[in-house]
């Protein structure tokens, strides 16, 4: 028999300050608290069942390029990808790649959460 997974519950990123990184998704996304262990773990929860933990830490990870290898990009799917990226814009993050939208109609930009882990913002006109 063979056992199959089922998906991928969550990904989970460590902060120094995971309190204000959880806020940030929340006012960005609207993302909702499904857990909060009361010693700086969160885990928020997106519409569609997807979730991202918040870990504390005190250790410095370094800065990566956004091309090396290894696990280098969380890609957040939006219904309006127009005015997420001008909430994004106005909001001042880093932006890695300027938003643009392919002759497919999928729009993508790539930018930094205020961690500077790298986030891919993308919409799809149809899912893979």
């Amino acid at each position: 028999e063979v056992i199959k997974m089922v998906g991928i519950e969550h990904v989970g990123i460590f902060s120094n300050d995971t309190a204000a990184l959880k806020d940030w998704y929340i006012d960005m996304f609207g993302w909702k608290v499904v857990y909060d262990n009361g010693k700086g773990t969160f885990f928020l929860k997106a519409d569609d069942g997807g979730m991202i933990e918040f870990c504390k830490t005190d250790i410095d990870g370094g800065k990566q390029d956004m091309k090396a290898t290894g696990i280098r990009h969380i890609a957040i799917s939006v219904s309006d990808f127009d005015g997420m990226v001008k909430k994004l814009m106005d909001a001042g993050v880093k932006v890695l790649t300027e938003a643009a939208v392919n002759p497919k109609g999928i729009g993508t930009m790539f930018f930094e959460d205020p961690d500077g882990n790298v986030l891919h913002l993308i919409n799809r006109p149809s899912p893979l």
